[in-house]
């Protein structure tokens, strides 16, 4: 069998290798998967929650272990990737609340009794991306899970480690066998057969807006369900009357958290003219705050990009650029680049228009609510976005003008497991998350029963 390195992104070192299945060990897998299916679906839905409660005190058991496996493998800081089991945990326990509560409707009709039920599709196939590899995993396979659906997850080849260790805990909590099941390996490979395999009826993607158009391009062949959450290049659009001094002390952390590997980062940075001078003063002071640094350490707020691909993209789109400032960055081994802040000539700019997915912020004045609007907008994604402003009227009437799927309001908030997650246009199709996302992994069943004569 052939094996993938794993790399340290902060040394460039490799450290473990994982096996790259094959096409006859995917088939295998999703065969398994689909025999196993029969016997879940018909797991009593007290007994289902059960297990997921059990799988939820098992993550939390092993809390400390997936963080420190999450800052060596994807070089998150070890104060994110506690943040990142403690979601998986927490997702695993809101939704082990679902399956008793997965109820149909009784629809009144003449001659009889109308109930609808939610059937589980079957196998659904998940792949997750490297940027955050724990809780994307959590948001597919659990609610998927719940509904009475088995799972093949296929982790992002530079990060598969975590999602790896998870089907194991997933067992050692007493899930039967084959239920939960990950196959690392390559995308064209393990992924594609997601996409192709008659048997997998729901293909869960995150990742590029490329490649989600090819995922659901070839689901299409099947009418296979998707869910998608793909690119973004959201705004976070600073106000005059705002709270200047907490939009400036909260902004860094909008784009660069896990060094601006987020579709939700914000990395457009919009300010209303009459403020831009001083608001950029106080952002450039929070911006020499931000330590970057060995993500292993407690004190860290920043930690290396995944991969030396990655790093030399993201100094593409900075070189010949006009560079306001720039933060601080460790020298020598490992994939790292500063917090980095470009004056935007326009908005047709590469680096305002795209995404860099870099710790790097394009910064752009606007002179009215109007104006601010139509920037906002002008982009082919859709994924999140902030508003920073003291009048509720101007916050409600942005919100409601702005095309993203997830806003906050004098904050940079994007995701809550209680809450749907999810983007507009290029930024994706369906919703993670919430009380709804379960239904997203059920079919409506219709049945009526007649009263006879």
């Amino acid at each position: 069998m052939n094996v993938t390195d794993v790399i340290n992104p902060a040394n460039g070192a490799v450290f473990t290798t994982v096996p790259s299945l094959g096409l006859e060990e995917t088939d295998a897998a999703i065969e398994r998967a689909r025999t196993a299916f029969g016997e879940w679906r018909r797991v009593a839905p007290g007994d289902r929650a059960r297990l997921l409660r059990r799988f939820a005190a098992v993550v939390e058991d092993h809390f400390e272990e997936l963080a420190l496996l999450e800052v060596r493998n994807a070089g998150h800081t070890i104060g994110n990737a506690r943040w990142e089991a403690g979601n998986v945990r927490d997702v695993l326990n809101y939704y082990a609340g679902a399956p008793e509560r997965l109820s149909g409707r009784q629809i009144p009709v003449p001659g009889g009794l109308d109930v609808t039920f939610h059937e589980p599709l079957g196998v659904v196939g998940i792949i997750v991306p490297w940027n955050f590899p724990m809780p994307i995993a959590g948001w597919g396979f659990v609610p998927a899970l719940a509904a009475g659906n088995t799972v093949v997850l296929k982790p992002a080849e530079l990060t598969p480690l975590t999602a790896i260790r998870l089907a194991e805990l997933a067992l050692e909590a007493g899930l039967p066998e084959n239920v939960f099941q990950v196959l690392p390996g390559k995308g064209s490979v393990v992924g594609q057969r997601f996409v192709t395999h008659p048997a997998v009826r729901k293909v869960c993607f995150t990742g590029s807006t490329a490649v989600g158009k090819s995922i659901m391009a070839g689901c299409a062949d099947q009418v296979k369900r998707v869910t998608l959450e793909l690119g973004g290049k959201s705004a976070n659009i600073v106000f005059a009357d705002a709270d200047l001094s907490a939009a400036a002390a909260a902004a860094p952390g909008a784009v660069f958290d896990n060094a601006g590997q987020d579709c939700c980062a914000r990395s457009r940075l919009l300010v209303e003219a009459s403020v831009f001078d001083r608001f950029l003063a106080l952002f450039q002071e929070n911006v020499a705050k931000f330590r970057t640094s060995d993500p292993s350490s407690e004190e860290s707020d920043m930690g290396p990009l995944i991969s030396a691909g990655q790093r030399a993209t993201v100094a593409g789109y900075v070189g010949g650029a006009d560079v306001a400032f720039q933060g601080t960055a460790p020298s020598g081994d490992g994939f790292w680049f500063p917090p980095t802040v470009l004056l935007a000539r326009s908005a047709d700019d590469p680096h305002w228009r795209e995404e860099i997915f870099g710790p790097v912020v394009s910064v752009l004045p606007f002179r009215d609510e109007a104006e601010a609007i139509r920037l906002a907008n002008d982009t082919e994604y859709g994924l999140s976005g902030s508003i920073w402003t003291r009048d509720v009227g101007r916050a409600l009437r942005v919100s409601r003008s702005v095309e993203t799927g997830a806003l906050s309001v004098n904050s940079n908030s994007s995701v809550r497991y209680w809450t749907p997650f999810g983007g507009m246009k290029q930024s994706g199709l369906g919703r993670e998350l919430g009380p709804d996302a379960l239904l997203s992994f059920t079919d409506v069943k219709n049945v009526f029963i007649s009263m006879g004569e």
